[in-house]
């Protein structure tokens, strides 16, 4: 009795013309990786109808892969140690040739970074991205975006100046709100009992880790798109293929030049405006006897940052110090939420007109939280009005974040009147608008 024979590939039957396309065939026969890019990056089905908010995907990948290869020649030329980072930045920016323009590069690279990633997530927000059968490629987005946090952050404590030193010191104090473990978890991140040395060190190699990490999941990511296609401004699934265009040429070229208008504008800043996104004090070296006037973290970590002082006051035994943590970090976790609390089966605001309307009010809230968390909590919002601080607004803005997701989507869901959706992704785009809802 013979062993069954393990099934074989079959042999290509027409080899590609020159020596480079027969080595490409003797490649893809034993490793169909050619195969793999043709059907996933050339044929590829697309909906027809994808718009300019569609860019931001590759334009995020595009960053990521800048940031890394910017941060790996920098890391050469680190030196992690409370006494030679800050100096080493600065060997950096003076000596290394072009090591200005690579740190100028990544640091503006992580608020591009985070400006694109935003603007992915809010168009997922705006048409329903979210919604079956795209819960785990939602999911997947939004533990990118925790990745993205924790290394920014690390990140930010690197060059070793005042606004790193004591930033580090306050956001990870924050986790000593935890009861009977907090403690423990302060001093494990630590690496002792004060931000020093240690402290450094791991945040340096983490810093050095978790971008690939990130490309892992963004691979995880690439891989729930492609199950079911990407969602398109319609929200509507392609019904033929008269709905679907190759993504080569067409969205290669339409990403292309979304790219080139994205590097203008990131060039701008690098030559023109590098420090304007930063903190001036973090061009001071760091001084644990000297505390700065307002510690802030960066701008993308703002709005954040109001959830978490917002909260001042202790319900129960909760004290404000753990509820403002509980805040922070549910602002973020409850995104994961979403799929179950919007369930309403529209997927795109274009056919919801009142969703349309409190998607632009969460909008301005979160934009509002951004500017709360920039000030000092006891500023005045107008100056001509004496009880009314930047604490009390950031307490109506996160109370309206929160009211946002938790209220007001389940009831739109159940209550909201939608317009008509289109037969199928061709009639709008072969002109039928009225038909669309537009």
């Amino acid at each position: 009795m013979t062993a069954p024979s393990e099934p074989t590939r079959a042999a290509p039957t027409e080899g590609s013309p020159g020596m480079i396309g027969k080595a490409k065939d003797w490649i893809d026969y034993r490793m169909p990786i050619f195969s793999f890019m043709e059907h996933e990056l050339h044929e590829y089905p697309t909906p027809k109808n994808l718009n300019y908010w569609w860019n931001f995907g590759s334009l995020a990948g595009i960053i990521l892969v800048i940031m890394i290869a910017t941060g790996i020649v920098l890391a050469m030329n680190y030196t992690p140690h409370i006494d030679h980072a800050f100096n080493s930045v600065e060997r950096i920016m003076r000596d290394v040739n072009y090591g200005w323009l690579i740190r100028y590069i990544h640091m503006n690279g992580a608020s591009m970074f985070f400006l694109v990633v935003y603007i992915h997530i809010f168009r997922g927000l705006y048409f329903g991205s979210y919604k079956p059968p795209r819960e785990l490629l939602w999911w997947l987005g939004i533990v990118i975006l925790l990745l993205m946090m924790m290394t920014a952050f690390m990140g930010y404590v690197l060059p070793w100046g005042q606004m790193s030193f004591w930033g580090a010191t306050v956001i990870t104090n924050l986790f000593s709100a935890i009861p009977w473990v907090g403690d423990a978890i302060v001093t494990w991140l630590w690496g002792g009992f004060a931000v020093d040395n240690p402290t450094l060190q791991r945040f340096f190699s983490l810093h050095y880790l978790l971008p690939f990490v990130i490309v892992g999941v963004v691979v995880l990511h690439l891989w729930a798109l492609h199950v079911h296609g990407s969602n398109n401004p319609l929200g509507i699934d392609r019904k033929s293929e008269k709905d679907s265009i190759p993504f080569h040429p067409y969205y290669t070229i339409k990403d292309l030049y979304g790219l080139g208008v994205f590097l203008i504008f990131y060039m701008a800043i690098v030559f023109f405006a590098p420090n304007a996104l930063g903190e001036p004090d973090n061009y001071i070296p760091a001084n644990p006897l000297v505390t700065p006037a307002h510690i802030v973290p960066e701008w993308y970590l703002l709005p954040f940052y109001a959830i978490l002082r917002s909260i001042t006051f202790d319900i129960w035994f909760i004290e404000a110090k753990l509820l403002g943590v509980i805040a922070m970090f549910a602002s973020i976790f409850i995104l994961f939420l979403l799929p179950w609390l919007d369930f309403s089966k529209v997927r795109s605001a274009r056919f919801r007109p009142i969703y349309k309307q409190l998607f632009w009010v969460f909008l301005v809230d979160c934009i509002l939280l951004g500017l709360v968390g920039a000030k000092a909590p006891n500023d005045k919002v107008f100056p001509g009005i004496d009880n009314f601080e930047y604490v009390q607004l950031g307490q109506i803005t996160t109370a309206y974040y929160f009211f946002h997701f938790l209220i007001l989507m389940p009831l739109l869901a159940k209550f909201e009147p939608t317009r008509p959706l289109p037969e199928s992704i061709s009639e709008p785009v072969l002109g039928n608008r009225a038909e669309a809802g537009e």
